[in-house]
């Protein structure tokens, strides 16, 4: 991701092994049609710019969001631990909108990215399909690829859900540990993805430097959770 990638040059994601979580009709009710919500119904249940979530405030982002089409990852079924975006992944998004969370005054602190993506044709079903294999068939390592950097993972582990995931139709989290550009520091990284419907949310948290969050801010996720739910029921 962006804050790391000075450090490493890498960047963007049911239960703890990878099953299904339960279903119920809040998520059920988020179910689009076909061609999945359009760029503008994600961006009116994301974040608003300059709101605020606990200590945290969300942002848009600048110039391009990270985990973008420049991230790519070896072996290639890694992929969806790497970057869902629809240039470098097996499925194309129809809408996406990204916010980033974090406490602007804390230059060294939690940077938590936020994608929204809608899905055409069962795509979001798939997504997580092919999440669910990269985790398994991954777990003991992949490389991470952007433009002349590289960064080697050395495990992606399942790591806990969220609370609201069996609200979801499915939820996937990961914990990575990174090595540095030079191979000495090993860094932590957290991906959380949760589909409802045609949608997928997904939460890529991180910190710059060694020190391990232990998770992506549990209020961040439950709130953007809240507020798509409440729009979508």
């Amino acid at each position: 991701m962006t804050t790391l990638l000075g450090v490493t040059g890498c960047g963007d994601g049911g239960d703890g092994e990878g099953g299904k979580a339960g279903r119920s009709p809040a998520a059920s009710a988020s179910a689009a049609p076909a061609g999945g919500l359009t760029e503008a119904q994600l961006a009116a249940v994301a974040f608003a710019d300059g709101e605020r979530v606990g200590a945290y405030t969300a942002s848009e982002y600048t110039l391009d969001g990270p985990l973008g089409d420049a991230y790519t990852a070896t072996p290639a079924v890694c992929q969806p631990l790497v970057s869902l975006a629809g240039d470098v992944s097996d499925h194309e998004p129809t809408a996406q909108v990204q916010r980033k969370v974090d406490v602007p005054e804390e230059m060294l602190g939690v940077t938590v990215d936020v994608t929204l993506r809608s899905y055409a044709n069962g795509g979001a079903a798939e997504v997580m399909k092919s999440l669910d294999r990269a985790g398994r068939e991954c777990a003991g390592g992949l490389t991470e690829e952007r433009a002349v950097a590289r960064a080697t993972y050395e495990k992606a582990e399942p790591t806990e859900l969220p609370a609201f995931a069996g609200e979801a139709d499915e939820a996937k989290a990961y914990r990575f540990t990174v090595l540095d550009v030079k191979g000495k520091l090993k860094l932590y990284e957290y991906l959380t993805v949760v589909r409802a419907g045609s949608t997928t949310l997904a939460f890529r948290g991180e910190i710059l430097g060694t020190k391990d969050i232990g998770g992506i801010p549990q209020d961040v996720m439950a709130a953007q959770w809240r507020k798509f739910r409440a729009a979508r029921t």
